[in-house]
Order: C-alpha cells, then structure tokens, then sequence
C-alpha cells in the first residue's frame, strides 16, 4: 500500500543553514574545508565561495533523512536525487545560483520521498519473499515463517522468535535495494532453525549470493545514520 510522501519545504528549518558560507559561526564539518579566495567578478566585485556540499539536518518533513546538497563540476545542466547510505542526495551543477537552489531543493526532496513511498512493499508482500527465499535458499527448511512483518526497529535490522516464529524486519529497510531486504530476511529465516550464529549459521547465509554486497549496504548506511 502506498502511504502518502511527507510534503518537504524549506520553511521547515533554518533557510539560511543552505547557504554555510554566510555564517562565521557554522561548524567547520559543514564548510568547505578548501575554501579558495574570493574570485573577482567583471563588474570588479567579489565573489562570496559556495560551499562544495552542504548537509541539511533530518527533519520529519523529509521522512528523517539528512539532505545533502552536492555541487558538482562535471555537470552543466543535469540535476538528479537520490539516497545514499540513508540520506538524500542532491547533485546539481557547480555553477547553479544559490537563489535556484533553493528553489529546486524541496522539489527534488519530495521527488524522492515519493518515489519510495509507490517501491514500498506491505507486509503481505514481505512474507511472500521469504518463501521465495526459502525455497531458493533453504529448500532443506521444513519451517516456516507465521508471520513477517516490517517493524519499528532502530538498534537491528531484523529479529525472529523461534518459539513462535515470527520474523520482523526495520522498517528503515522498507525501500532499499531487493538483494538487502532479501539479505536480511535470509538471515532471520535461518534463525527459525539455528538461533545462534555457529558455523552451520554462517554456511547456510553464505549460499546467499550477495551477502558482501548487502553487507556492505547495511555498514554505509548505519555510518552515514551515526555522521
């Protein structure tokens, strides 16, 4: 079912923090460490330097992600949006006047939020996976699952309770690349058998694949949730 992208504007947080080169007092992480001199204008005034890239705290308005606005010099026109490691990710040409970005920001932001929100899957959805999975994975499995459903889930990416089995899986995954949503419910499906994570654990999770792959994921989004 598709739920509803939050409505992103820029009225939700501080206009200015867009801009970090008007403020002295703007932790250096969010400045251009590199700044160059002001360049001189035709008209023979100077030039106030932008900033290469500029984070926006998360807000509810942009569904708890951090907005980072990436100034690009490989590109003259083309702007593009998209997530990264759980924040969103603006790309837009190096020379694009700060008046049009933020114009363009909220747009982009909400460009995203309702994208996924039409890729969300239901739980009915979740569940029918996991069979899937086993069958592919796991064809050895008499077990199976009640129950798989998408959870509020901040500290782990997964959990299943063998006595009942029942799967849950964070909601913070809804959205993301299918080989890091199957990855994970792999994962719980074989605790349905195993509960721990002894070598036979490991053994049956290694046939999976793109294991390194959504490991990988999984690590750069939690890095980027704790920068």
């Amino acid at each position: 079912m598709d739920k509803k992208a939050p409505t992103f504007s820029l009225d939700n947080f501080i206009q200015d923090a867009i801009f970090p080169a008007n403020f002295a007092d703007m932790p250096i992480t969010q400045l251009d460490k590199k700044r160059q001199a002001p360049k001189r204008l035709r008209s023979g005034k100077s030039a106030i330097p932008i900033a290469p890239e500029v984070r926006i705290p998360a807000s509810p308005s942009t569904g708890g992600a951090e907005i980072r606005v990436i100034r690009n010099t490989r590109r003259s026109r083309s702007i593009s949006a998209y997530r990264e490691q759980g924040a969103i990710v603006i790309q837009i040409p190096a020379r694009l006047p700060r008046g049009q970005v933020a114009d363009l920001i909220p747009e982009m932001v909400q460009r995203v939020l309702t994208r996924e929100a039409r890729e969300r899957i239901s739980d009915s959805d979740l569940i029918e996976r996991a069979i899937e999975l086993m069958a592919i994975h796991l064809p050895e499995f008499s077990e199976r699952p009640a129950s798989v459903t998408w959870r509020a889930m901040n500290e782990r990416w997964g959990s299943c309770t063998t006595v009942d089995r029942t799967i849950r899986i964070s909601e913070r995954l809804n959205g993301a690349p299918s080989y890091v949503i199957d990855y994970v419910l792999l994962h719980e499906l074989i605790h349905l058998r195993i509960p721990d994570h002894s070598k036979g654990f490991t053994e049956l999770l290694e046939r999976f694949g793109e294991g390194e792959k959504a490991s990988a994921f999984l690590e750069g989004y939690e890095s980027g949730a704790r920068a």
